[in-house]
């Protein structure tokens, strides 16, 4: 750890209470520090202290921390006299000064939900584990999406005697939503990686592991991590502009790699590279459109360098289609057939054609017969990943033209007849709010089928209507069959999509604009009247000015 100042003196390893210690740590954040540290301080008399590490901040954050301090004697503020350049240092820092027996993380933008330290010390004592884990939900602002973090791993209480009990545990890379029992931490030297580390987490987590603690897990939320769309500048590892972010991801999948070899947990190394594909290829890859050639040569041939030491039980063990993905990465050594890769890591994932069948097998194309899309003749026909192309046919009335390709001549045996449209709101996409059906005819050359349907704005308008705000609503497709099955798409925008209209509606005129996710995916804007157009222009001169 490195030499620092500190503001009170560091207290021996040995608790002086039975309470929690939240750890926030905090870096030029003072329009969102005070609602961090008051949520951890909220939680009553579970939390023994508080200690804020500002991270030699240049804004007021640090005197914004030092006035709460004077309201609160829980809290203390500790300043470091240099910016570590990462989360790591800060955070070990406040390990190093808590005096509580169990320890929680908080980031200064982040917050804790009501009674989220009481419910997990509770289930660390009934159940003795030395980790308690809770729910976790990533919250996008400031539309307020929410989706919840490895929603797998906490739909029941569970508790395991040692992490290789449960190997996907290592998807949960997360250190924050959880408690640990500080002494423990020390006794196995499970700290962070100091000074400007990205992913941090993930060797934290790694080492957690590796030291095989009794963890406990529960359904209830105990952490909301905020995604800020409308920030300036992206977090250190939300920054993906740059390949050297991805070297950095890379680099920490190694170090999580080695450090669960050297523990012998071989069954956890397994899991590391089998999520390495599943979650880490596939969220990066999807966004490989947004990047140049020169980005795109350099993170394929980086991607397959290190693929190539995954042992082939572990590629073959991550789920269709993000093992499909990697077999087409390790067959080429330059990048191929990107738009089909890109459209496939999508979620859900769509296939484009060609599809070709070689042997009686499906492979990913005459060029690469070597990459077989294992299971895709044999998936039930909910699970493929169809590929669904939508036109948008602006007006005083919206209107969708949807092909829906075969695949592999699967969905003709499933004998499509109708389409059905999801309208879903990202702030409540659980609950889609406008439904549109409509029949499928067979489309020329008898490799598709084609449905119109029509938008319901007057829902959209409803919806809008008082906000104050855009709303962006995401499109489903539901593919229905004669023999019962039903197969589900995210559709793709056809060439017509990017043009706005302005629709006259009972609630007024209303902004519609059409656009294409970061997934690739067709999805709508929505605003209201005047307001819209002025929040539109306003929005155009501030990407101009970054």
């Amino acid at each position: 750890m490195d030499a620092d100042s500190t503001d009170f003196t560091p207290l021996s390893s040995s608790p002086t209470s039975e309470g929690v210690t939240v750890v926030v740590i905090a870096y030029n954040d003072a329009a969102h520090v005070r609602d961090a540290v008051a949520s951890a301080l909220d939680q009553g008399s579970t939390v023994h202290e508080v200690i804020a590490v500002d991270d030699a901040s240049t804004d007021a954050t640090g005197a914004l921390l030092d006035a709460a301090a004077t309201r609160d004697p829980r809290l203390r503020v500790h300043h470091r006299t240099a910016n570590s350049g990462g989360c790591g240092t800060p955070r070990n820092d406040g390990l190093r000064l808590a005096t509580g027996r169990w320890v929680m993380f908080l980031d200064s933008d982040d917050v804790l939900p009501t009674g989220a330290a009481t419910t997990l010390l509770d289930a660390a004592r009934t159940s003795g584990a030395q980790v308690a884990a809770g729910g976790c939900v990533r919250r996008e602002l400031p539309l307020g999406r929410e989706v919840r973090w490895q929603p797998a791993l906490y739909r029941e209480a569970r508790t395991y005697a040692s992490p290789t009990a449960e190997p996907r545990l290592v998807r949960d890379t997360l250190c924050v939503g959880k408690l640990y029992d500080r002494a423990f931490l020390q006794n196995h030297g499970v700290e962070f990686p100091d000074g400007r580390f990205l992913y941090e987490d993930f060797v934290f987590t790694a080492r957690l592991l590796a030291a095989g603690p009794r963890l406990t897990l529960l359904p209830d939320t105990v952490y909301v991590w905020h995604v800020r769309r409308d920030s300036g500048a992206p977090s250190l590892s939300l920054d993906r502009r740059e390949i050297a972010n991805w070297q950095a991801r890379l680099e920490a999948h190694r170090r999580v790699a080695a450090i669960l070899q050297a523990a012998g947990r071989e069954e956890l190394v397994s899991a590391a590279h089998t999520k390495f594909v599943d979650h880490d290829i596939r969220m990066y890859l999807r966004e490989l459109h947004t990047h140049d050639a020169k980005y795109q040569q350099r993170w394929w041939q980086l991607t397959r360098e290190y693929l190539a030491g995954f042992p082939a039980h572990a590629v073959d063990a991550a789920r269709a289609p993000a093992r499909w993905c990697a077999r087409v990465i390790l067959a080429s050594e330059a990048p191929v057939d990107l738009r089909r890769l890109i459209e496939l890591a999508t979620r859900p994932g769509r296939l484009l054609p060609p599809y070709a069948v070689m042997d009686g097998r499906a492979v990913w194309s005459r060029a690469l017969p070597q990459v077989a899309l294992d299971d895709i003749l044999t998936k039930p026909v909910g699970r493929l990943p169809v590929t669904v192309t939508a036109e948008v046919r602006p007006g005083r009335r919206i209107r969708l033209q949807l092909r829906v390709d075969d695949l592999y001549g699967r969905l003709a045996e499933a004998r499509p007849v109708t389409l059905e449209l999801e309208v879903a709101s990202r702030t409540a996409p659980d609950r889609p709010l406008t439904h549109a059906r409509a029949p499928l005819g067979k489309a020329p050359g008898g490799d598709a089928w084609t449905a119109e349907l029509e938008l319901d704005i007057r829902q959209l308008a409803a919806q809008n209507g008082g906000h104050g705000h855009p709303e962006a609503w995401d499109l489903a497709v539901v593919v229905h069959c004669s023999d019962g099955t039903r197969a589900r798409a995210a559709p793709r925008p056809g060439v017509r999509q990017l043009r706005r209209t302005v629709v006259p509606t009972w609630h007024g005129l209303l902004l519609l604009q059409p656009y294409c996710t970061t997934g690739g995916a067709l999805a709508f804007r929505t605003d209201r009247g005047l307001d819209g157009v002025t929040r539109l222009l306003a929005r155009r001169v501030r990407r101009l000015l970054t």
